[in-house]
């Protein structure tokens, strides 16, 4: 599992190989992350948007824009968290994903990044 914290909240990311399969005739692997935020500040705050760098071994870098996670904007009071699973193709079986969440702070109405820390992907049967 990966952790970082940031302002007060924690995000831990555990990732899995879900399997291959042939997508416009070239082989894909497909991965899948569940992703913890955990709020530890004194204060609620909601998640509204997401920002994702991913790395695929074998393709260029793509970067992901959008509203909260999984058609969700969480509202996270202190102790308290959300976990949500996703997932993601690639076209080679090593690849990386680390992004940002934008949330905002109910006390204060600030706006503030909080980090996801890069995590990998690997099929089993590739080396890395």
């Amino acid at each position: 599992m990966i952790t970082q914290v940031t302002k007060g909240i924690k995000i831990s990311v555990n990732t899995s190989f879900e399997g291959t399969f042939f997508k416009n005739y070239k082989m894909h692997f497909a991965f899948g992350y569940t992703i913890t935020i955990e709020n530890q500040s004194k204060d609620s705050v909601q998640l509204t948007s997401r920002h994702w760098k991913i790395y695929d071994a074998l393709n260029e870098l793509e970067i992901l824009d959008g509203e909260g996670v999984i058609g969700k904007k969480p509202v996270i009071k202190p102790g308290e968290s959300h976990t949500y699973t996703s997932g993601c193709l690639l076209t080679s079986p090593i690849g990386a994903m680390r992004g940002h969440y934008t949330m905002v702070n109910f006390s204060s109405t600030e706006k503030f990044r909080v980090y996801v820390p890069t995590f990998k992907f690997h099929a089993p049967f590739a080396l890395n």
